[in-house]
């Protein structure tokens, strides 16, 4: 039996533990944050459980850390002298490699230090151990979750736990000049996704405004065509790479196989926006790619999710479906045009 720490965005834990029901008989649940962290026990081994998720991983688990120890808490300074200790131990685990502390807190944890007091104390330790500690990308993730009465304490690399950041709670920075927060999605996409926008040539942004993901691919040196009856943020005419076409998608027509890059963040209803993507279809190069935001704007998810996928798997390869970090009540696709 193997136990697991999962967390969802806020809301969608509902819908991460039923993704995993369908994946791992026997699997049993409890709550630990309402509607969006849980913790489960499993039948299968650690390694059976990765391969799965490997293979197959859910839409709405944004994150996942194993239990491979859980101390108990205190309230004082022995818990974090427990913790030490416990990185102690570890030292054949750490020695040589480059590692992260990543600690998260229950709203009612008599956990008496903060994230940022624990995390440089277990860096000074590793260090002692000969590991570099590291903020991103690091070979090994120590996870800690303090909860009511325990720590839940396990070891894992950033492709293991979905994520290498604590609980897949990704973070950017808020630039001067950014018109819109949507442009984080984005930028989580290709993360996520491993893309590097600046590698495409021709975008096409259906449903633009005010102008979020325009402006990313315009910083990454894309042309770019961005269609919306809407205005775009004045701050846009300035690049002279962008073309502006104030008008419904569905009443736009361009030269065939011209774009090599699709995105689109529109608040419409789902089938409206596949409607929409397939009519630019043959404005698509052999092979594109397509960031897709999905609304979940119904009280069925999981079949509005299969309902589109099945109409876009017609013309597109779907490579990815995630709920990311920075999507609210909708998911993001990614796929790829289909040759011929």
């Amino acid at each position: 039996m193997t136990q697991w720490i999962g967390t969802a965005n806020h809301g969608f834990a509902s819908y991460a533990m039923e993704e995993l029901r369908r994946l791992f008989d026997g699997i049993k649940f409890t709550q630990l944050a309402a509607g969006e962290i849980f913790r489960m026990e499993l039948p299968q081994s650690r390694e059976e459980v990765l391969a799965v998720l490997e293979a197959k991983e859910p839409i709405f688990l944004r994150h996942i850390q194993p239990i491979d120890r859980l101390l108990p808490i205190y309230g004082n300074a022995d818990d974090l002298e427990a913790l030490s200790d416990l990185v102690r131990h570890a030292r054949i685990r750490c020695e040589g490699r480059t590692a992260a502390v990543h600690l998260r807190r229950a709203e009612r944890t008599p956990f008496i230090y903060s994230a940022a007091d624990t995390k440089a104390v277990l860096d000074a330790v590793l260090t002692e151990l000969g590991a570099e500690p590291a903020m991103q990308s690091p070979d090994l993730i120590l996870s800690i979750y303090a909860g009511t009465e325990q720590f839940y304490v396990g070891w894992g690399t950033p492709h293991e736990q979905l994520s290498d950041w604590p609980g897949g709670a990704v973070r950017f920075q808020r630039e001067e000049g950014q018109i819109s927060r949507a442009k984080f999605k984005l930028l989580e996409a290709e993360r996520t996704f491993r893309l590097d926008f600046a590698e495409f040539d021709e975008a096409l942004d259906i449903g633009a405004a005010p102008g979020g993901w325009t402006q990313l691919l315009l910083e990454r040196g894309l042309q770019v065509t961005a269609v919306d009856p809407a205005e775009l943020h004045p701050s846009l005419a300035s690049y002279h790479r962008l073309t502006y076409l104030k008008k419904n998608a569905s009443d736009v027509k361009f030269q065939p196989e011209i774009f090599d890059l699709l995105v689109c963040d529109m608040s419409w209803s789902p089938m409206q926006m596949v409607k929409l993507v397939l009519e630019q279809l043959e404005a698509l190069a052999s092979g594109a790619t397509a960031i897709i935001t999905l609304k979940l704007m119904h009280k069925k998810p999981l079949q509005i999710i299969r309902d589109v996928i099945s109409k876009l798997e017609t013309s597109f390869e779907l490579k990815k479906a995630k709920q990311l970090f920075h999507n609210r009540d909708e998911i993001t696709l990614y796929l790829i045009k289909r040759n011929g």
